[in-house]
């Protein structure tokens, strides 16, 4: 009897554990060379597992919901069906372990058990619990008669009473997201946070009944008063970089920069698709083509100067925890392009569907509170970069120039943290001084 383990996979090079999502498969079910057979959710997106041969699903070992380390065995494929019996028998003792599903059934099937280890494309998350109650058979389906849809969007769904069954998903493969729950339960669409630390929450849940605990807000992974939550996958692999950013020697410059000509200059380009964001970052990697010194960053072997430059941006998850989408070769690529890239790099990292090398590949990060009107914060350098730069809003303030008139001007304090082992403070002095000088005096050079 020929029987392969389904190990779990290594989905990015900073991934240790990964969590099961949903297994596609079931055991007894038929597997073809590169099918996928279960989803696993890695540090920060959730993919797809394909099966590296073909066969049947014999055994799962591990449930969804569990969580396991790379590389252990997670279930088992074997090549007929005759074996599938004597594997299951042979297999650990598993709660997963279960007969092969029926080909059809009235109810939904539980959220499915069974992996398998492969080439991995990027899945918006899968179903964690049970639809509300639904005709199944009336649903828009993907797997099996299940109706498939995001964690939020079944949160969603519960909260404004929708009915799953009558909504249609525009996620991949048909997956119901959290916006088309809202769209079909008449609220606004959330817009996206670009901002470190802060969770978007959705509005117009109806209020929870009088005398009732009131509820977490919807999409995030907080709790009410006097629970303790867990952390997610997400945010666990937040902390442990965070730990680890514990042991750089750092130091922090700030920098105040008058915006006038910057805010004119939006005015100007924000029509054309453009965001601040991507102004912002245009304005980062400019300057930092001019100063390889603040894009450099320590490894054991030394100094490493990375041949592009890719500014990474903070972005907050809805359902908790921080990502950083990547613009990569910033520095080159047209502003309008740029904030092309950026609006498709926030929407796919709201439903977990970027590729690792799209949010861990920056060599330079920006993080923007100033649109929460914060006016100076310093920022945590992210583990495997050199510096990075902590923009707060823009305030009206009272100057005076050299020759002591008094003015009122739009300024925004710009903060830098940066690796001294690398970055020194008259490199970071002088990368700041140049970026002054480009947003307050040419600021419409970026579109060149």
């Amino acid at each position: 009897m020929a029987t392969h383990d389904i190990f779990m996979p290594a989905l990015s090079s900073t991934m240790t554990e990964g969590k099961i999502v949903e297994w596609l498969k079931q055991p007894g079910d038929k597997v073809g060379r590169g099918e996928s057979v279960l989803v696993v959710e890695s540090d920060k997106a959730d993919m797809d597992v394909e099966s590296f041969q073909d066969g049947y699903l014999a055994a799962v070992l591990m449930p969804a919901g569990s969580t396991a380390p790379v590389g252990e065995t997670i279930g088992l494929i074997v090549e007929t069906e005759a074996e599938i019996a004597d594997a299951q028998a042979k297999a650990p003792s598993s709660p997963s372990q279960s007969a092969p599903a029926p080909a059809t059934s009235p109810e939904p099937a539980p959220p499915a058990e069974a992996q398998v280890p492969s080439a991995t494309t990027p899945k918006a998350p899968a179903p964690k619990a049970p639809a509300p109650s639904a005709a199944i058979s009336t649903a828009p389906v993907v797997n099996d008669g299940r109706i498939i849809a995001s964690p939020r969007a079944k949160k969603l769904a519960t909260q404004l009473g929708v009915d799953l069954a009558t909504v249609r998903g525009t996620g991949p493969h048909g997956r119901i997201q959290a916006e088309d729950v809202q769209q079909a339960g008449g609220q606004p669409v959330s817009v996206p946070r670009v901002a470190e630390g802060t969770t978007a929450a959705a509005t117009g849940a109806p209020a929870p009944a009088s005398g009732s605990a009131p509820a977490a807000p919807p999409g995030n992974s907080f709790g009410r008063p006097g629970e303790t939550v867990p952390f997610n996958t997400l945010q666990g692999a937040v902390n442990r970089n965070m730990e680890a950013s514990l042991a750089v020697p750092c130091f922090r410059v700030g920098y105040t920069i008058t915006t006038d000509k910057l805010d004119a200059f939006y005015k100007q380009v924000k029509s054309k698709g453009v965001t601040m964001t991507a102004l912002l970052a245009k304005a980062v990697a400019v300057t930092l083509s001019r100063h390889p010194q603040v894009n450099a960053a320590t490894t054991s072997a030394g100094m490493a100067y990375p041949s592009d430059i890719n500014v990474a941006v903070a972005v907050a998850m809805e359902d908790g925890g921080l990502i950083t989408p990547v613009l990569r070769g910033a520095d080159r690529i047209d502003l309008y392009e740029l904030s092309r890239q950026w609006k498709d790099l926030v929407k796919r990292s709201r439903s977990k569907q970027l590729q690792p090398e799209e949010y861990s590949t920056g060599t330079f990060t920006l993080s923007n509170l100033g649109m929460f009107g914060v006016d100076r914060f310093d920022a945590i350098l992210p583990p495997g970069t050199g510096a990075i730069l902590a923009v707060a809003a823009s305030r009206p303030t009272v100057v005076a120039d050299k020759s002591g008139s008094i003015s009122v001007k739009p300024q925004m304090q710009v903060n830098l943290t940066a690796d001294h082992r690398v970055i020194y403070g008259a490199d970071g002095a002088a990368f700041l001084k140049d970026l002054a000088e480009l947003i307050e005096t040419r600021p419409e050079s970026l579109t060149l």
